[in-house]
């Protein structure tokens, strides 16, 4: 009885050993791919780059950077000199800091982002909006976490 067990189990765990895995990478180019989707989810967090859109953001501002900026300019320049110098000072620095606090918030709402169009192993669709790539591209697979595209 031992032996017939025995006998069948060799060529199972031989067939067994032979066997590739499922869901493993393919090459196409200089770029590494899973298989389409099957119905079974590899990774809940992982999928592939479909499109990638650089979106420019508004060259306006909210006024809420020039306001920090000229309370800390103000501060900044109160504590320069003494007397009717000292009021002039916090002046001059409420209002440089307000021109530089305007600046800097319409520059950042300026710079552009980028809109990733991913197609997850589970069959989902989702846009990620992040504001630089890391060397993600069209056709790459990535992982998500956080709310942010990383290379698998």
């Amino acid at each position: 009885m031992r032996l017939r067990l025995f006998l069948v189990l060799i060529p199972l765990a031989m067939l067994a050993a032979c066997a590739t895995p499922g869901g493993g990478y393919y090459s196409q180019g200089n770029q590494y791919h899973r298989p389409a989707y099957d119905g079974y989810a590899r990774c809940q967090s992982c999928g592939v780059v479909e499109k990638i859109d650089r979106v420019y953001g508004e060259r306006e501002s909210s006024g809420g950077g020039a306001v920090l900026g000229g309370i800390i300019g103000g501060v900044l320049g109160n504590q320069v000199g003494s007397g009717s110098g000292r009021a002039a000072a916090t002046a001059a620095g409420a209002i440089a800091g307000g021109i530089a606090g305007n600046n800097i918030e319409r520059n950042n709402k300026s710079a552009p982002w980028y809109e990733l169009y991913l197609r997850m192993d589970d069959g989902r669709r989702i846009v990620v909006t992040q504001r630089d790539l890391n060397g993600i591209r069209e056709g790459a697979y990535i992982r998500i976490s956080n709310g942010r595209a990383y290379l698998n």
